[in-house]
């Protein structure tokens, strides 16, 4: 398994061990709730791991760059739809594991956005394991340590805080451990990605204005979600904010050549042996 999709990592493991129950129960049910989209990116790996074989024998560099870039999009558009739809009415959504848990919405929020920015990092190193495996297991080290370190600096900041009162700390230190795996997970995405173009010689992007002009309807569908009660929030906001996004999302992001992406049949399997050694 990758470093960086351990979702957390040993760093807040030891970090849960030493906090107080309150902060570990946040977090844990924060996180449990955010890592339901995680799957989506296994489905994509039958796809795009004999795409990359297949022109690394070729040495069809270009190819294996345009695909990582697709998918990788494809990942961050629909797990950014369930970030909206889970993060949007995230009070009501931590509220039915119970009352006490809706201090956690702020790191439920953090921990989705987490699984959004580690979409670029996760499908980099789909191609990274075959062309940099050294350099790519380096870069999964590096962001376990920065991740260590952010988590420690972060929640001494907000103990630190005097006008958060102490017996309301424990939910921002549950955040601040959230966030810290963002900005972890980010700072992975932005090295692997750059790392992944340079030895391919073709720029990775997976960025669409479609994510965009999805977004944005969504948002005030959401917003507008809020305002009702919470049980019509959760029944009807949720199914509103995927139908608006997802509906945008298809019809300003999806392209002709899209559609090898999601067809089921991908034709014979190819030989997976890399014609690149790995350094």
């Amino acid at each position: 398994m990758p470093l960086n999709g351990a979702r957390g990592g040993w760093t807040s493991s030891s970090w849960l061990l030493r906090a107080p129950p309150a902060t570990v129960g946040i977090y844990y049910v924060a996180q449990q709730v955010a890592s339901l989209p995680q799957k989506l990116k296994t489905s994509f790996e039958p796809i795009l791991g004999p795409v990359i074989t297949k022109n690394l024998k070729l040495k069809d560099y270009g190819a294996i760059a345009k695909q990582v870039a697709q998918v990788g999009f494809w990942i961050v558009a629909m797990q950014a739809g369930i970030a909206l739809a889970l993060g949007m009415p995230g009070e009501g959504v931590m509220g039915l594991i119970g009352p006490n848990f809706v201090g956690g919405t702020g790191a439920l929020a953090f921990l989705l956005a987490a699984e959004v920015v580690a979409a670029t990092a996760v499908v980099s190193e789909a191609a990274l394991v075959y062309v940099a495996r050294k350099r790519n297991l380096a870069i999964s080290i590096g962001t376990i340590v920065l991740q260590g370190i952010l988590t420690v600096g972060l929640i001494v900041l907000v103990q630190n805080l005097d006008f958060i009162p102490g017996d309301k700390k424990e939910p921002y230190k549950a955040a601040a451990a959230a966030m810290a795996l963002m900005l972890a997970l980010g700072a992975a995405s932005l090295v692997k990605a750059w790392l992944l173009s340079r030895i391919l010689g073709h720029r990775v992007n997976n960025w669409r204005w479609a994510l965009v002009w999805a977004t944005g309807p969504a948002v005030i569908v959401g917003y507008a979600a809020t305002w009702l009660p919470e049980w019509a929030e959760l029944l009807f906001g949720v199914p509103a904010i995927l139908l608006t996004y997802g509906w945008v999302i298809w019809h300003k992001g999806f392209g002709p050549e899209d559609r090898v992406l999601f067809r089921k049949n991908m034709g014979p399997k190819q030989d997976d042996t890399p014609a690149v050694q790995p350094d």
